[in-house]
């Protein structure tokens, strides 16, 4: 299933638009800014920055007619410089998470959500992981909230490196809808 979003520069689809149904790294060329935005089918990882860097955060299937109100969801920037089409996984989800940089530490397995990795598995922090199946979205606090990174299968040896200092995990969803 492919997915579709549509970016206006202007509050409630207003304003010149630009269509996307799949990665786009920098999307300058094509608009000055994104007011709103309509994912008509997919999910998709907004980015603050070009090239997929900065703040992220995950859109589904919606109309979102002023990204300025999007703050209340969690959304922390109020322009989009890039976005990811996430696609859509069918079978297991794995990931690996370990306390430290470069897979130390301790460790432990996931396939499912978890909440709170403190009270799951008495981890007080997560700096690196591996995800051997499917696509995650790890929180920087207890119970899906704060900030938001995508993780895709790979290796992520360090979260530092990946742009993401000072920031710690402390909870991760799998995204299982087809939104």
């Amino acid at each position: 299933m492919m997915g579709k979003i549509t970016f206006y520069e202007e509050k409630n689809f207003q304003g010149r638009s630009y269509e996307c149904m799949s990665d786009c790294s920098d999307m300058s060329s094509h608009m000055s800014r994104c007011q709103s935005c309509r994912v008509e089918s997919g999910c998709f990882m907004l980015y603050e920055k070009n090239n997929y860097m900065g703040q992220q955060f995950f859109m589904r299937r919606g109309e979102y007619n002023d990204m300025h109100c999007m703050q209340s969801m969690g959304m922390m920037f109020d322009n989009i410089r890039s976005c990811r089409m996430i696609p859509f996984h069918r079978g297991q989800f794995r990931m690996k998470i370990y306390e430290r940089e470069n897979f130390g530490g301790q460790s432990n397995e996931m396939m499912d959500d978890c909440d709170n990795i403190q009270e799951r598995y008495r981890m007080s922090d997560c700096q690196s992981c591996n995800v051997m199946d499917g696509h995650w979205l790890m929180y920087e606090q207890p119970h899906y909230k704060g900030r938001m990174m995508y993780m895709r299968p790979g290796e992520y040896r360090s979260f530092r490196d990946m742009g993401m200092s000072g920031q710690r995990f402390m909870s991760m969803r799998r995204i299982t809808d087809m939104c």
